[in-house]
């Protein structure tokens, strides 16, 4: 039984976006941020997570700051609530520098503002939201999944998001809510974020990552002109729907973006490479279906409302599950049947060793990141302030990996202070164990991906629409 929102959240979900109810769940996560709760929410795909922090935004005085990692994410959100005649505006490093001022200037009548951790923890922000003109509603990290996979390699200022509370307590400012919104996140993860993030006794919503319509398959090949093959058998059947092709490379997407045009294919490579103003072209001709499929890197369609991707193909398999999750999750989001399909090397690797030379590679590189890391923190002071101290990725990484160990509190989001307490043992940085199982295990590929997020299901329970299922295995 769905709870009833409190009138106005229900005034202002049909006023804005014409909706006449709350999905389920979706009042119980409204009344908790409006109220001040912190939350960590954990739902598919397409389960409506936007309107859960965009409603309180309205009934709660002050700025709701919204990060998010892209900025084809914010300006796509910060537009549709434009449209609804709602006040909000993002920031971002591709801004006019009079853009940019003109949204600091507005921050005391704006209701949500979106943009990147590393924006919002830059000085001319920060200034900002110390003064006492600006008051701050929440704190919402949308695709919360970012701070775990990126926090610690290539985007470390997702780690010092939990500092930002505390030190506008201290400032004098009224405490807010922090809310977390993503869509994969196993119990390690969860108590992971929320540590990060200071939460206080938060408020967890956690839905099942099942989807009934989505059919997922995993093919074996053997050579690089069978994977080229399997691909094409598949975009055959699929001729004319709306899809998605992933691989983990710039150069990969370029190199089978070609190839799939010299087929006749019409489709286009889209990667952090790529020019903004053709990255945002291609977005627009996907949704309107003017392009029938992108051949991309992990980053196109997070949070991009397309509810009738029929298809999604991993011409590689990622990195991690959750990876996978999160990109085969963009199918079939209007509840109708869609398709996903993973192309894979046999294990041995013998004659298409590309899959396991690119796993073997991206851990060799991520222990060389993390034993640099470890060379830096050596001299690193005890206490210091980021802002006196030279810019570096190096800077970056060392602090990642003393957080990480538990030996460096942030004072606030750019003093930090060393912690003395033991190193412990080093623990591998990933464990491929759960994407294998899930690629070349014989069971049900959704009871595998089940057991992976915390949502297992007793034997006999199979999802029956699976490859695995459909053989009889």
């Amino acid at each position: 039984m769905v709870r009833s929102a409190p009138p106005t959240a229900q005034h202002l979900l049909q006023h804005y976006w014409g909706y006449p109810d709350f999905r389920p769940g979706q009042a119980e996560i409204v009344e908790a941020i409006a109220k001040g709760q912190d939350c960590l929410i954990v739902w598919p795909t397409g389960g409506g997570k936007s309107l859960c922090f965009q409603v309180p935004a309205l009934l709660r005085s002050g700025l709701t700051i919204v990060v998010t990692p892209l900025i084809a994410l914010m300006e796509n959100q910060v537009a549709d609530l434009q449209e609804r005649g709602i006040a909000a505006a993002c920031l971002h490093s591709q801004m006019a520098p009079r853009d940019r001022k003109a949204v600091l200037q507005q921050l005391p009548q704006l209701k949500l503002l979106y943009l990147a951790p590393e924006t919002l923890l830059s000085p001319p922000l920060w200034v900002r939201l110390t003064e006492p003109t600006t008051a701050i509603a929440a704190l919402i990290l949308d695709e919360a999944h970012c701070l775990l996979q990126w926090g610690e390699s290539f985007r470390p200022t997702y780690l010092r998001l939990g500092a930002i509370r505390p030190a506008l307590i201290r400032l004098g400012k009224p405490s807010f809510p922090i809310a977390a919104f993503t869509a994969t996140a196993h119990p390690q993860e969860v108590a992971r974020l929320s540590q990060i993030l200071q939460l206080q006794h938060p408020q967890r919503h956690q839905r099942d990552p099942y989807r009934s319509n989505l059919a997922l398959a995993v093919k074996t090949v053997w050579t690089p002109r069978q994977r080229q093959n399997q691909l094409l058998d598949f975009l055959a059947k699929h001729q004319g729907q709306s899809g998605l092709i992933y691989l983990r490379s710039r150069r990969d997407c370029e190199t089978w973006a070609d190839r799939l045009r010299d087929r006749g294919y019409r489709c286009a490579a889209y990667h952090a490479g790529v020019a903004d103003r053709d990255r945002r072209q291609i977005e627009r001709d996907w949704q309107t279906g003017a392009l029938p499929f992108a051949v991309c890197s992990s980053a196109f369609g997070m949070g991009i409302d397309k509810p009738d991707v029929r298809w999604v193909a991993h011409v590689q398999p990622p990195l991690l599950l959750s990876e996978y999750l999160q990109e085969v999750g963009r199918g079939g989001r209007d509840q109708q049947l869609a398709q996903g399909l993973t192309l894979v090397s046999e294990p041995s690797g013998l004659l298409d060793p590309s899959d396991r030379d690119r796993w073997q590679g991206f851990q060799r590189a991520s222990e060389q990141q993390w034993q640099a890391a470890q060379q830096q923190a050596k001299q690193l002071p005890a206490s210091g302030d980021l802002r006196s101290l030279p810019s570096s990725s190096d800077l970056d990484l060392a602090l990642a990996y003393l957080q990480k160990l538990g030996q460096l509190q942030w004072l606030d989001p750019f003093r930090y202070r060393r912690r003395a307490v033991p190193t412990p043992r080093p623990t591998p940085q990933f464990n491929w164990q759960p994407l294998r199982q899930f690629l070349y295990g014989r069971d049900c590929r959704w009871r595998s991906l089940l057991q992976s997020f915390g949502s297992d299901r007793p034997a006999p329970w199979r999802c029956g629409h699976c490859d695995r299922c459909q053989s009889g295995r």
